[in-house]
């Protein structure tokens, strides 16, 4: 077995190879760029190398600063988690080269695999079912619309070497096969040094179903079950759970025996995916196979009890896999949710940062936190800006349900924005909770995206109750604070009003406290049993005998409170109080409608208008590159631009105006 492991990434995944190889007894080589100086990874790890700038393609992408690193450690073996040299051949061949051990496939296995042309062919030949599609290298958009057309739309527009979303469009008509084929390959190009793209047909009403497999170098390779990964955005998964409530044993076994023949097909060896898209009459088409681990990989760990960091390190050691395909089952059911730095109420654009406070929920049988974060580190703009990965299993899929809803609400992250109100709506989606899913799920349940609407309770009377008692405790500090004047003293009254605005609309409750921990809002009376004491930022309760956890935050309007998906601003005054507020004069909020303002950090790319044009609404009018995704800005509505701000190359921060209409 190796006694030094060097981890060629970053983040979570980074410490979550480190942590199963500190099991093992082997230790442990972080690589660092200057953004990572302080990241979590390099603290966790036995040693740590500086690689390079901020920039992946001088750091964690540079093949011989890594193989460099592992001379300097004296690394036998490198781990390469997933992205960045996770599927390069190149880099494998470096490592056995210097004779350093790859904890993965052999390069003909991750050339085939990682080129889905290639990919698509083999699995043909292997007797894999395929989509229907176009496999020759399109030079051009005119020869891209001209495939689409004969292929039929809609299509879905592919970089050979793409991933995590990157490179791909749906393109319905030929006018998004235009937009499409441009921003795919220039996305392709930027990403992953190859820009060859492909086209084949979409299927409508798709599930991404995948196999996960793991195979030894001793002619062994089994399956070890499914993952339902239909839920995505902008072909990002963002909840997974294992196994699919969509198959049955038939179909199970059937992609398995597919998944594995295309792997010896391949002479596969180490842990892998292959990923299909399904129909539902359980129809299933080869899409595409991963040749690293996935990010999704905890869940069939929480269902099979099984390491697959561990199986990997131990057949790239040569050893036999310590199971039969008879050996694996299905116990219970898991959900993983990505804890992403972004903002669901902007399109879900990155947020860049610092994290002020990190509070992850507390990981027991029932919950695991895969984290690369720490209070007061950073999430870059260099960077993917995923958080963390938050992992439940239950003893069905109800049960690991309430225990990740329960778990996002014990889940405290601020500097950043981030998702977890999103994720906890879509956990609570009837569609979600019938296991009714497709990749069209959040366009189908978010046509308008995710907004302040999304965010309502339906009975909101609960979170009135607890803002009304933090609002009661910090005036009972308040009056209790020594020095005042005799006679004089602070009085708390029993009484208050609670104003609940927004996308509630505007609504006034009378709120008594009639004891510590009776509640009366309107007239529906509350018990709410708490330890919460100022300060604390999470009011975790039972209310009425239910467990609840609350995000207690301060805010202009008073308290910003965060439960079950839902979020509301409450006020709290005395009757008098409330009385005078009514009065205030309502100021409202700037027009900002004549100006392009960039809806995230990052780099203007192109402008696509000059000073003086005429645009129409839908009109493209400039390209903003963020985290590796080139997203375009198109025009609201029909209009004149008058001044352009920024130039083509600027780095912009968010809401930084670009242009002005006249």
């Amino acid at each position: 077995m190796f006694k030094k492991i060097l981890i060629a990434n970053r983040g979570e995944i980074a410490c979550r190879v480190i942590k199963t190889c500190r099991g093992m007894g082997i230790a442990t080589v972080a690589v660092y760029s200057d953004a990572d100086a302080n990241a979590l990874h390099v603290e966790m790890a036995d040693e740590a190398v500086h690689i390079g700038d901020s920039r992946a393609s001088k750091s964690y992408l540079v093949i011989d600063r890594i193989v460099k690193a592992c001379k300097q450690t004296g690394a036998e073996a490198v781990h390469p988690g997933y992205g960045f040299l996770s599927e390069n051949k190149d880099f494998q061949k470096a490592l056995a080269k210097a004779k350093i051990v790859f904890i993965g496939p052999d390069a003909p296995a991750i050339e085939a695999m990682g080129d889905k042309i290639t990919s698509k062919k083999l699995a043909d030949k292997a007797g894999v079912s395929t989509v229907p599609g176009y496999l020759g290298i399109i030079k051009d958009v005119a020869e891209a619309k001209k495939i689409a057309k004969q292929i039929g739309y809609p299509v879905m527009l592919k970089a050979s070497a793409g991933g995590g979303g990157k490179g791909m469009r749906i393109a319905r008509n030929e006018a998004e096969v235009q937009e499409g084929f441009e921003r795919s390959r220039s996305e392709a190009k930027s990403s992953f040094g190859d820009d060859r793209m492909f086209i084949e047909k979409y299927i409508e009403q798709p599930r991404h179903i995948e196999i996960q497999l793991i195979a030894d170098r001793h002619g062994n390779t089994i399956y070890l079950n499914e993952r339902e990964c239909s839920i995505q955005r902008r072909h990002q998964k963002v909840i997974e759970e294992a196994p699919s409530p969509f198959l049955d044993a038939k179909t199970r076994k059937a992609m398995g025996a597919q998944a594995v023949a295309l792997a010896k097909a391949a002479k596969y060896v180490s842990a892998g995916t292959v990923e299909f898209i399904v129909d539902p009459k359980r129809n299933f088409y080869f899409l595409e196979m991963n040749t690293r681990l996935q990010v999704e990989h905890p869940v069939t760990e929480l269902i099979t009890g099984l390491d697959l960091v561990e199986l990997m390190i131990r057949v790239a050691a040569g050893e036999k896999l310590p199971l039969k395909q008879k050996d694996v089952g299905i116990n219970g059911w898991a959900l993983e949710a990505r804890v992403y730095a972004e903002d669901p109420q902007r399109n879900f654009l990155p947020s860049t940062g610092r994290i002020t406070r990190y509070l992850p929920p507390p990981e027991n049988q029932h919950v695991r936190v895969d984290s690369g974060v720490q209070e007061g580190g950073d999430i870059s703009v260099y960077y993917d800006p995923m958080i963390a990965k938050l992992c439940t299993w239950g003893r069905d899929r109800k049960a690991a349900a309430a225990h990740m809803l329960a778990a996002l609400d014990a889940y405290y992250i601020r500097g950043v924005s981030h998702n977890i109100a999103f994720l906890a709506s879509v956990l609570g989606k009837k569609k979600f909770v019938e296991g009714k899913l497709s990749t069209n799920f959040i366009a189908e349940e978010y046509p308008h995206g995710f907004s302040e609407q999304d965010l309502k309770a339906a009975d909101p009377t609960a979170l009135v109750a607890v803002a009304t008692l933090v609002h009661d405790a910090y005036a009972r500090r308040a009056a209790s604070i020594s020095g005042q004047v005799p006679g004089h003293g602070r009085k708390v009254p029993s009484h208050w009003v609670a104003v609940v605005n927004g996308a509630y609309g505007y609504h006034e409750f009378p709120v008594s406290v009639k004891a510590e921990k009776t509640v009366k809002v309107g007239k529906k009376t509350m018990r709410v049993d708490s330890a919460w004491t100022p300060g604390m930022v999470l009011f975790a309760a039972e209310i009425n005998g239910k467990a609840a956890t609350v995000h207690i935050d301060l805010c202009r309007v008073g308290y910003r409170l965060f439960h079950d998906g839902c979020q509301m601003d409450v006020s709290i005054y005395t009757p008098r109080q409330a009385e005078l507020a009514r009065l205030m004069p309502k100021k409202p909020p700037p027009d900002l409608s004549k100006f392009l303002l960039s809806p995230m950090p990052g780099l203007l790319m192109a402008l696509s208008v000059k000073e003086g044009q005429a645009v129409k609404a839908g009109e493209a009018l400039a390209i903003v590159e963020a985290m590796k995704m080139e997203n375009v800005l198109k025009a609201e509505r029909d209009g004149m631009v008058g001044k352009i701000h920024e130039k083509a190359g600027a780095s912009l921060a968010v809401d930084q105006v670009i242009l002005e209409f006249t």
